[in-house]
């Protein structure tokens, strides 16, 4: 671990401890998940059963976030392998898809809800599969139990699910399937009133029972396709029935003698890498965390490099993406000379660039077991409650990933059939002499990067413990959960003369809550390399917790 260094009580101190153990670790986004992954560790579970396990739970009680219909990404790796792997469980759009369907009838852009924004296969179930045939030890039905009995038996509402019902309330007003689940006579449902999901726990034992086939050829499949012909969606069963995950070599670079691992294209991903490139550079230890150079530097970063991630990152199959030059430090050195420490880059000058959505919703979750074979998931249906579009039965909503399409035929992130569109949803890991190190993400689409980042630096350049690391101040540049401006928001526990500084340099700094979702819910493990103890921290922004032993 990083030589303690001094610092800030106020970003030192937490409002609950670091997770610290020598058997395994479990963060994530919900205290439900996060008990299912430690009991499937306990069993003897790889840490991939814990982490398909505790997904499975996340799509029951994080309804609005995670679920079946959605897609996923993680990195792997493996004690015995020695290697980092990348699993893309994204889908693609169906074959019937494409531009002319929309501008036919008079779109201007692909809808946010309903079938027509349901247009790309869910990944997520395929995922699962494919990293159990490679990894797991447990019997593939065992992983389903809990998220079955949440489903069947139901669970308490928590606040925050509650005031996401609220929020979204005309949504599920408008999509009765999914209004009789999540509403109580038209009405959202309260905290601590139980959730009964018994068309999920169907669909969920379907899976539990027949494996991927149940979802991708089966009776899953019949009643999406069966919902897709009545309500005009796009999507066919052929679609479902050639959809697969893809393994590959994930992106990588290092970071003051540390290797970062991300997911390639198309993921953002490579955002992380380009801008932990340009953090290399400066003494952190000597900005000092929580200063206004701090925030300025992190967000001017993002601001920067996010220009060229606009530019390339969309499906690989369909573009040359050059990621020798974009991930070269000679070329950090070149994007570098915009910075400065006077003043915000003026965005109004930088090339004009297709316009890319901002993300909203996701579930970040991470496990390492007993055996040190570590797992870093992100799993996601995109904006809150996904599509609405919820098939009859099924007791899920479809994603709609598909919606981040443009419509242009130039724009590098076009709707084409059988495309992978942009995703905002990153797993990150890092190595340390080879051997694990930290496991590390969050929800919030262009915020992603940043937390990632902002964990990043607080453990290597601060010497932070993973929930410190966590808890820290954060902040987030650019648009996010839907917003219409690229603000620098700031949690309200950034102090006020910081925050004057900032507006000096020409930010235009929006100030929320102390500890604001809008921040997203990260999770992390960290596993020392002299010792091999576990520290696990998880968002007290979002209702998870992590768990050590």
């Amino acid at each position: 671990m990083p030589e303690k260094v001094e610092k800030n009580r106020t970003l030192f101190e937490t409002g609950r401890p670091v997770a610290r153990g020598t058997n395994g670790a479990v963060a994530s986004p919900h205290y439900l998940a996060t008990q299912t992954g430690e009991n499937i560790l306990r069993r003897g579970g790889h840490a991939v059963d814990a982490a398909i396990a505790a997904n499975a739970v996340l799509c029951v009680v994080l309804p609005h976030m995670a679920g079946l219909g959605g897609d996923l990404f993680a990195l792997v790796r493996d004690r015995n392998e020695g290697e980092v792997k990348s699993l893309n469980g994204s889908g693609r759009a169906g074959n019937r898809v494409s531009r002319d369907v929309y501008k036919e009838n008079d779109y201007g852009n692909i809808p946010e809800r309903g079938p027509l924004a349901a247009i790309t296969v869910p990944g997520a179930v395929d995922g699962w599969w494919a990293l159990h045939y490679e990894y797991g030890k447990l019997d593939w039905p065992t992983l389903f139990e809990d998220a079955i009995h949440y489903a069947e038996e139901g669970f308490p509402v928590t606040d925050k699910l509650s005031g996401y019902i609220a929020d979204k309330v005309d949504l599920l007003r408008e999509f009765a399937t999914a209004g009789k689940v999540y509403l109580k006579d038209g009405q959202p449902l309260s905290p601590g009133e139980q959730l009964v999901q018994p068309d999920l726990a169907w669909s969920l034992k379907q899976i539990q029972r027949y494996g991927k086939e149940a979802f991708y050829n089966g009776a899953i499949t019949d009643k999406i396709i069966k919902a897709m012909e009545e309500y005009g969606g796009l999507l066919t069963r052929e679609d479902f029935e050639k959809h697969t995950s893809e393994w590959d070599e994930p992106l990588s670079a290092t970071y003051r003698g540390y290797d970062i691992f991300q997911v390639k294209l198309n993921t953002q991903g490579i955002a992380v890498l380009m801008m932990l490139n340009m953090l290399e550079k400066y003494d952190l230890q000597s900005i000092q965390d929580g200063s206004a150079d701090y925030y300025h530097l992190l967000a001017e970063t993002a601001k920067l490099k996010f220009r060229y991630r606009d530019e390339w990152v969309t499906d690989p199959e369909t573009i040359d993406l050059p990621y020798e030059r974009l991930l070269s430090k000679s070329f950090s050195a070149e994007v570098n000379q915009r910075f400065s420490w006077e003043e915000a880059f003026p965005t109004e000058t930088l090339e004009d660039l297709p316009d890319v959505k901002p993300g909203r919703d996701t579930a970040y979750l991470c496990v390492a077991d007993r055996e040190g074979n570590c797992i870093s998931l992100i799993q996601s249906i995109y904006h809150e409650f996904g599509s609405g579009f919820m098939p009859e039965g099924c007791g899920f909503l479809i994603h709609n990933r598909g919606s981040h399409f443009s419509l242009e035929a130039s724009h590098p992130n076009s709707l084409e059939p059988n495309k992978r569109t942009f995703h905002t949803i990153i797993p990150g890991m890092a190595l340390k002499d080879g051997k694990p190190f930290m496991l590390f993400g969050s929800m919030g689409g262009e915020g992603q990067p940043q937390t990632q980042c902002a964990m990043l630096t607080r453990v290597i350049d601060f010497g932070y413990d993973m929930q410190q690391a966590i808890e820290a101040p954060r902040w987030l540049y650019g648009r996010t959960w839907g917003a219409d401006s690229s603000t620098l928001k700031l949690e309200g526990r950034v102090p006020d003369d910081v925050i004057e500084e900032l507006k000096g340099r020409g930010h235009e700094v929006e100030v929320v809550d102390n500890f604001d979702q809008v921040m997203g819910h990260a999770q992390g493990i960290l596993i020392d390399p002299k010792t091999g103890i576990y520290s696990a921290g998880a968002d007290p922004r979002g209702d998870g917790i992590a768990l050590c032993w």
